[in-house]
């Protein structure tokens, strides 16, 4: 019993370990949807306050990528001559917004004011809601009824269609060329997920198209393969620094007989329920990111979030992997190894225990600025206390800015201000976007690789020293559009 007590005792400090030590860089989303209708008919001046809001919120407990939902079915929350504007932002679909704005891009420049990456969020295959009503003239559906799929009372562009995946790919075209956007992503839907008695019917698309396929299970997993595919490659083909990410379902597969590397759970799955074959999109390297969806909380049956944790780490295959973490649904359940607390930090420590895992997307954002059960103070205070910089894309060449130039203290009246010289760039991919500047003291060994030492991370080439500072040394770097960090250039401040 003494034995199992120490080793009980001996996995809290590892978890407080956890908790404490910060990782420098670490992804820390949260989804800002517009599928539940938080913006709909909302006058633009209280939309603007109500997104302002909740992104200054956001940024004050460390969150530091948005996802902003800009297409929920088959329309448009930014300026788009291609799709209509949308419902869930009027009220009607292709009714224009009250007020001449441009969502999209007002979020694009909130968030990099505040220091954040801004990724465009698309549903890709969904045209109808089960709650809308009426469709544009200009939506897709109304101009070519027939390369729709009905299912119940939603609609889907049909995966199979070579027509559709180009046409969907021109969208994430247009929107990559016209916005200066950190990332592109998409979530869970592609093949609908199944209710009962109602059946997709691709059936004669099948028949006139088999591409070699004798399972049709297996035809429409390949029909979003090629989607998958010619997607990332559109993304990369224009502006190859935006990050391509993808929100999975959380269970790939359950482990059968059939199929032992499966997780061990007995859900849903994305690999024969969506007909998505996320494993293979990782080994393919087809995308940056991957944040499946684990809303599930610690030892619940069917879908036990640690068994997914752990599998989803041992599955990365290289690939940037993100936890999504439901706020709701974990505030609602006690830890079960602490009753007086619920699960939200066993959840993160049981994700940052695992060095697969980048870090976590929190679901959905207004739910972490309510803060049930203290949720985001949680995250401010422990978790996101220090600032962390984004992970590195693996597929990326990752080329490191050279190092800032003329580095001085300048006395104002204000002030000692740090001061110093962008370095030259040669390409978009190079170029010094960013400055990261860290703080140590005189008897302290200088490593930039400990994230509480972050004084600021910064847009401008200077940054206000704290008028407290007598002999410190200062420590700046330039970062790149996708946070490859340049080599360190250092000076010491002797203040009398």
């Amino acid at each position: 019993m003494k034995r199992v007590i120490t080793v009980i005792f001996l996995l809290s400090l590892t978890v407080c370990t956890f908790c404490q030590t910060a990782p420098k860089r670490e992804f820390r989303g949260a989804w800002i949807q517009a599928v539940n209708h938080q913006f709909e008919g909302i006058p633009a001046k209280e939309l603007k306050a109500e997104l302002t809001s909740q992104i200054e919120s956001l940024s004050s407990c460390g969150i530091n990528t948005i996802m902003f939902q800009v297409r929920v079915e088959g329309d448009a929350l930014y300026k788009s001559d291609i799709e209509p504007w949308s419902a869930f932002l009027t009220g009607r679909q292709g009714l224009e917004p009250d007020e001449d704005w441009d969502p999209l891009q007002f979020m694009l420049e909130l968030c990099h004011n505040h220091g954040m990456e801004l990724h465009a969020w698309i549903n890709p295959f969904r045209a109808k809601t089960v709650s809308t009503e009426e469709l544009a003239l200009a939506h897709q559906m109304s101009m070519h009824p027939e390369r729709f799929v009905r299912y119940g009372k939603l609609a889907l562009f049909n995966p199979a269609l070579k027509e559709n995946r180009d046409y969907i790919c021109s969208i994430a075209a247009d929107i990559v060329r016209r916005y200066d956007i950190d990332g592109f992503h998409i979530d869970d839907y592609f093949y609908p997920y199944p209710e009962d008695g109602l059946k997709f019917n691709d059936d004669a698309d099948f028949i006139r198209d088999p591409r070699g396929f004798r399972n049709k299970d297996d035809w429409r997993r390949d029909n979003v393969n090629l989607f998958v595919e010619q997607l990332a490659d559109t993304i990369r083909s224009i502006k190859p620094w935006v990050k391509f990410g993808i929100s999975p379902f959380g269970i790939y597969r359950n482990k059968t007989e059939e199929y032992p590397d499966g997780s061990a759970t007995n859900g849903f799955e994305n690999y024969s329920g969506l007909y998505a074959d996320v494993l293979y999109w990782l080994e393919q390297r087809w995308m940056d990111y991957c944040i499946p969806q684990l809303y599930w909380n610690v030892s619940y049956r069917i879908a036990d979030y640690q068994e997914l944790v752990n599998w989803w780490a041992d599955h990365a295959y290289g690939c940037l992997m993100y936890i999504g973490q439901d706020v709701e649904r974990t505030v609602k359940e006690k830890d079960p190894n602490n009753a007086s607390q619920h699960q939200e930090r066993l959840k993160m420590d049981l994700q940052r225990g695992r060095s697969e895992l980048a870090g976590s997307c929190h679901w959905p954002a207004k739910s972490v600025v309510d803060n049930p059960g203290a949720y985001r103070d949680v995250l401010a205070k422990e978790y996101y206390a220090t600032p962390a910089l984004q992970p590195l894309p693996s597929r990326m060449a990752l080329e490191r800015p050279g190092k800032v130039r003329k580095l001085r203290i300048i006395p104002t009246v204000d002030g000692n201000v740090l001061y110093w010289t962008a370095p030259a760039g040669h390409s978009e991919e190079d170029r010094a976007c960013k400055y990261v500047v860290y703080k140590f003291s005189e008897k302290e060994t200088i490593d930039t690789e400990d994230a509480s030492h972050i004084a600021g991370i910064v847009d401008n080439v200077y940054f206000r020293m704290d008028s407290a500072d007598k002999d410190c040394i200062y420590v700046v770097t330039a970062l790149s559009r996708v946070q490859a960090e340049s080599k360190p250039v250092k000076i010491r401040c002797h203040v009398k």
